[in-house]
């Protein structure tokens, strides 16, 4: 990405549709403001509201590299900055002893190298040679422990990661940071002020279209706002989990295999499971309640501008 690209928020934004993001001006406000003052960026919304994207199409558009560090319950160093190798380090001892090499120094300052060495997402983009520096996206921080959480707040201060066998790891050049959040717990505020926070709602219907229009060339105008209409209507009821973009794009490719020109209540039921993913929400939406949103989709479908 060259300077004169980074020159306003309205060339990030273009920038961003050109990469098949629609973003609207303030997410695409938010990335200049990162990208100018070198913070991390903290995405929170519902899942499927392409949170992840923004990390993967940032990387594209810079022309460098993705490192992802997915979260989970139980993320502990070893897994996220380093390990070594013991496999290989059993190896070299045995052919350093039968290479008459006895002394136990000499030994452990060869295994305990840069050479054994495996280096997970955190060192791996602190530890970064490449001209530009990678994009770092740190996804779903909600799901891990809290403890990993302060650890990780170290890391994002001085963007250093200490290795007591060999030193201190530095990096040369920040990367580009993104940490998203689905917002199933809250994370500290300590972490949150290093960032630039950004909250990602559900699109509205119109640009709920245009992704579809773009992600999903080949539907109709007509399907692709009965579909969008269906499920803005979907997300005012109270359902356990309601359809992100991501669903909304699996429905819409589903209705295309199965050759469909507009929404009918059977075929909607018939494929409720590509926008609901629990038992119980599909029953609750099932029969009459489909039905209606249907009848509603179709109705409000013409409301949403081409």
């Amino acid at each position: 990405m060259t300077k004169k690209k980074l020159q306003s928020v309205d060339a990030v934004q273009e920038w961003l549709n050109d990469h098949d993001y629609i973003a609207d001006r303030s997410l695409a406000t938010s990335i200049y403001l990162m990208l100018k003052m070198e913070k991390p960026l903290f995405l929170e919304g519902e899942p499927g509201v392409g949170k992840t994207e923004v990390g993967k199409v940032l990387s594209q558009m810079l022309g460098t590299e993705l490192i992802r560090l997915q979260c989970y319950e139980g993320l502990d160093v070893h897994n996220a900055v380093y390990e070594w190798n013991y496999s290989r380090q059993i190896l070299q001892i045995r052919l350093m002893e039968a290479a008459g090499e006895k002394d136990r120094e000499t030994i452990t300052h060869e295994i305990f190298g840069p050479d054994f060495l495996i280096q997970r997402p955190l060192l791996k983009a602190v530890d970064n040679h490449a001209a530009s520096p990678p994009v770092l996206l740190i996804d779903e921080l909600d799901r891990a422990d809290e403890e990993f959480e302060a650890f990780l707040l170290e890391i994002l201060s001085d963007f250093q990661v200490t290795i007591p066998e060999i030193g201190t790891v530095v990096a040369k050049k920040k990367p580009k940071v993104v940490i998203t959040s689905n917002r199933t717990r809250e994370i500290h505020d300590a972490l949150k002020r290093r960032c630039l926070y950004h909250w990602i709602a559900y699109p509205s219907s119109e640009r709920e279209f245009e992704i579809v229009q773009r992600k999903i060339p080949k539907i109709n105008e007509s399907l692709g706002k009965q579909v969008v209409a269906f499920v803005q209507a979907l997300r005012e009821m109270d359902i356990y989990k309601l359809p992100g973009i991501a669903e909304t794009l699996d429905w819409s490719n589903a209705l295309i295999k199965l050759g469909t020109k507009a929404l009918t209540s059977q075929i909607t039921e018939d494929t409720l499971g590509t926008l609901l993913k629990y038992q119980d929400d599909i029953e609750k939406v099932n029969g009459e309640v489909t039905h209606g949103l249907v009848q509603r989709a179709i109705a409000e479908a013409d409301l949403i501008p081409s």
